[in-house]
């Protein structure tokens, strides 16, 4: 931004960043982000650099960081690179577990999905077998 540019007021912000303003103001509260001082008539203006620390907090999300979690990045920062990798390698387990665990649901899905095919009951095999008992483990 040079000086022929607009201040970045929050929506010209939301705009860069390619967020809403409601996520800004979300992130504000989280004290993801710095609210500049509103002055006494006029707008919020906000430094450019905010524009890369919401792109940032955007791709640590899709990477499966929770906002408490990003907080704790963004505290770290640059100079803690160990203190980072350790929180990155607990979140890839995490993430390895939920795989897991979405994998066996697909088996089990799977499985039903197959019995329908085979099965020319009046009853649906699929709702008879989930209302069982010991179907994923009660």
């Amino acid at each position: 931004m040079n000086k022929k540019d607009p201040p970045l007021t929050i929506g010209r912000l939301a705009k860069a960043a390619k967020v809403n303003i409601e996520t800004i103001r979300h992130y504000q509260r989280k004290t993801l982000i710095v609210e500049p001082e509103k002055p006494l008539n006029g707008f919020r203006h906000y430094p450019v650099t905010t524009i890369d620390e919401l792109k940032f907090i955007k791709r640590a999300q899709q990477l499966g960081f929770s906002l408490k979690e990003i907080k704790q990045l963004l505290l770290l920062g640059e100079q803690h690179c160990h203190d980072v990798q350790q929180l990155a390698i607990e979140k890839r387990a995490i993430i390895n577990r939920q795989i897991s665990g979405l994998q066996t649901i697909q088996t089990a899905l799977d499985q039903l999905i197959e019995k329908c095919y085979y099965d020319d009951t009046e009853k649906c095999s699929l709702i008879k077998t989930l209302s069982e008992q010991g179907f994923l483990e009660d």
